[in-house]
């Protein structure tokens, strides 16, 4: 039951306790059967919603049930003749009790079972009294008010439970407008910084490169004139040259980071390019224990991209799922899968692996340029990854909830 009913529930609780009270200082008094019987409807009703709550599909059942029999024993407690008695009105709590619970035709079922319990007292009273045409009139009247009640109480309970239903559909929209709200601002937030620290990169790079390429020059005429003269200055200079040649490639990273990408878009087919990927990065890591999974759906919508740099993309992503298993027997699943929709349909491609994961408290922080989990990193792997599909118009984003290890998720969109 939804907060809304349940309030309403409550509030219909304190009007029978009160109900039931003055019964209780009603005559006749000294009656025990039907002071017990009274607390025994009293138990029922206070109990009720946690009874709904542990058992929500036949606690509602229970509920008329026990009502139904025990307003019959009050009206055999309060009478010579039960059907006579002026505790009828007790009915109605059954009555009430369904219209609530269940909808129009279970309303009528249970209160045509109310009415038939009350009508049991007619077989007794037969045995002593003649029925007269007014006592038939009373009778039916009495009848058709628990329909009447019936009915007009499950309209009400019917209109409160479809506008509760509206509110949570209302909430469950805004939630996920909400989530989407987040995402964007900070997808919004990660490409300023994106855009800040590539134009720092790029201008950073130009400057080191200058004086790098004095340096290897240097480095290399001094071990021309000096490795047969001076063998171990040859080998500094040596180094010197090794270390340059790797800064190189690392300001090369930098301007990859910075410089705007030149798109050669065209139309390809993702089985083919990922399976290049794969076949790419094993031949990095050919000694490895790890089994690929793949999953390509057979019938995924055409994309437009750079070649080059989606298998870039995807190189990227397979070789770090490799180095989450840090050379342990593990699984590799590579999955893509049409997304419909209008205006964004695309391809999700997924790249998971059976690794240690990202920490929950690193999960915002692993596409920042920089950041890194590995001793010999640099940090922009993820970066350019990002960076790269957003020009393509797609994105990237790690799924929480796996079952185990990390996986990303990549979506392309559909060629227009």
């Amino acid at each position: 039951m939804t907060n809304r009913l349940r309030s309403a529930v409550s509030w219909i609780d304190l009007l029978w306790l009160a109900f039931l009270g003055g019964l209780a200082l009603l005559a006749p008094i000294e009656e025990i059967h039907k002071q017990l019987t009274l607390a025994a409807i009293a138990i029922v009703q206070l109990s009720e919603r946690k009874l709904v709550t542990w058992r929500p599909h036949s606690g509602p059942v229970y509920s008329v049930l026990a009502k139904i029999g025990l307003a019959t024993v009050l009206l055999g407690h309060t009478g010579e003749i039960g059907i006579n008695s002026t505790y009828y009105p007790i009915y109605y709590l059954p009555v009430i009790t369904a219209a609530i619970y269940f909808g129009p035709l279970g309303t009528m079922l249970w209160t045509g079972l109310t009415s038939l319990a009350y009508c049991s007292f007619l077989y007794p009273a037969l045995q002593e009294y003649e029925l007269t045409e007014a006592g038939v009139a009373v009778l039916a009247i009495r009848i058709l008010f628990f329909f009447f009640a019936a009915v007009l109480v499950n309209q009400f309970a019917m209109a409160n439970r479809r506008q509760v239903e509206r509110y949570q559909s209302l909430s469950l929209k805004l939630a996920q407008k909400n989530r989407e709200l987040e995402q964007a601002q900070a997808e919004a937030r990660r490409a300023e910084r994106l855009a800040a620290l590539g134009q720092l990169s790029a201008g950073l790079a130009h400057e080191i490169r200058n004086p790098l390429g004095v340096i290897k020059g240097s480095a290399e005429m001094l071990n021309q004139k000096l490795k047969d003269a001076q063998p171990v200055v040859g080998e500094l200079a040596g180094y010197i040259s090794t270390e340059v040649n790797r800064l190189n490639a690392l300001v090369a990273r930098f301007l990859d980071f910075a410089r705007p990408s030149q798109l050669e878009l065209r139309s390809v087919e993702l089985p083919v390019l990922l399976d290049r990927a794969l076949e790419s990065v094993r031949a990095q890591v050919p000694e490895t224990n790890v089994m690929v999974e793949r999953h390509y759906s057979g019938a995924l919508p055409s994309v437009k991209v750079d070649e080059q740099l989606c298998e870039q993309v995807f190189v990227n992503l397979i070789l770090n799922a490799y180095q989450a298993l840090e050379g342990r027997t593990g699984k590799v699943s590579v999955s893509a899968v049409p997304v419909p929709g209008n205006g964004n349909a695309g391809v999700a491609i997924e790249i998971e692996d059976s690794g240690p994961g990202v920490p929950p408290e690193l999960r915002e922080q692993i596409f920042n340029p920089f950041f890194t989990l590995k001793p010999n990193g640099v940090g922009l792997g993820l970066a350019i990854v990002a960076k790269i599909l957003d020009d393509h118009h797609g994105s990237i984003q790690l799924k929480s909830g796996s079952p185990q290890g990390a996986c990303f998720r990549v979506f392309l969109p559909a060629a227009e």
